[in-house]
């Protein structure tokens, strides 16, 4: 999950428990994943609930990929295809190269996706664009704030999978104004899926007219009250429980209403991180809504009670 306006800093592997291997930032203090793993995460919270069976032969899949990263989660999305597989539309938006660099320099990774998978990470890495058959996509290197502008105004996507770090640590491509250009690009029925559970984010997607579901753990991921969020364009109905998701709770249908919901705000889509975050904190001092600490001692006591 490494976009973001700012340098990573060292990026340093690790394994996760699922034998697939990530990395942490020391610029963001933060790993890529979690560590029940970072296959078993991307396949959980992006492939799954993406439903991609949907898709057949013929038709189009439009794919926004906001923070490719080591190429994880569009690697899972693309092993998932159904066959024959529809017509795929890729786009990426990254900051950095190196996490893929990275992933694809080592022989772990490269053996545990399929060889058509693989050759489309190496011309990702390589020519920062690829074609196969009648599907094709390309990245864009740079701030994603810029970069989602610089997509033609009429494409739409059915997925986009966000992956930024998290809104505290990387608060510029979690904001408002973000969010919203993200939901502005989504088709009628159209899903974003995030590991997110944040108030904020979800508070910001449902302003923008967007449905909201929690998405269920990955498997090895220690269960809590929200293990991520999927957030639909109002189009062909959709059951409460799906593969992968279910209906938000009262708990965190509560939790949209405490401080904690206060959104993220960059107007110009150039500040910095102290800076949204210095403006959220004096919104959160002065507004009325329900501190979410004492959201948190509600739910305990009700859950111990």
């Amino acid at each position: 999950m490494p976009d973001c306006a700012a340098d990573l800093g060292e990026l340093h592997a690790y394994p996760t428990a699922d034998g697939s291997f990530s990395l942490q930032s020391d610029r963001f203090g933060e790993a890529f994943h979690n560590s029940a793993g970072a296959r078993n995460e991307a396949q959980a919270k992006f492939a799954l609930p993406a439903q991609l069976e949907r898709f057949r032969e013929g038709t189009p899949l439009r794919v926004l990929d906001v923070c490719v990263g080591l190429g994880y989660n569009s690697a899972v999305v693309l092993e998932a295809l159904p066959t024959p597989p529809p017509e795929l539309e890729w786009c990426g938006l990254e900051l950095d190269h190196r996490p893929l660099d990275l992933a694809l320099a080592r022989q772990d990774f490269r053996s545990s996706w399929s060889a058509s998978v693989l050759q489309v990470l190496e011309q990702i890495r390589d020519h920062g664009s690829w074609r196969q058959g009648g599907s094709n996509g390309r990245l864009l290197w740079g701030d994603a704030r810029t970069m989602l502008g610089q997509i033609p105004g009429r494409q739409s996507f059915d997925l986009i999978l966000q992956d930024a770090f998290s809104p505290q640590r990387c608060p510029e491509l979690w904001s408002e104004e973000f969010l919203a250009g993200l939901a502005g690009r989504l088709a009628a029925g159209g899903r974003l899926l995030t590991y997110s559970r944040s108030a904020a984010v979800r508070a910001s997607l449902r302003r923008n007219g967007l449905m909201l579901f929690s998405l269920l753990p990955a498997p090895g991921e220690r269960p809590g009250w929200s293990s991520g969020t999927m957030a639909v364009r109002p189009g062909a109905p959709i059951p409460d429980g799906g593969p992968g998701w279910r209906a938000l709770s009262l708990m965190e249908e509560e939790h949209l209403h405490t401080r904690a919901a206060v959104p993220f705000r960059d107007p110009s889509g150039t500040d910095d991180s102290a800076a949204i975050l210095r403006r959220r904190s004096m919104e959160q001092d002065g507004c009325s809504l329900e501190p979410t600490n004492a959201w948190q001692r509600r739910w305990r006591q009700d859950s111990t009670g």
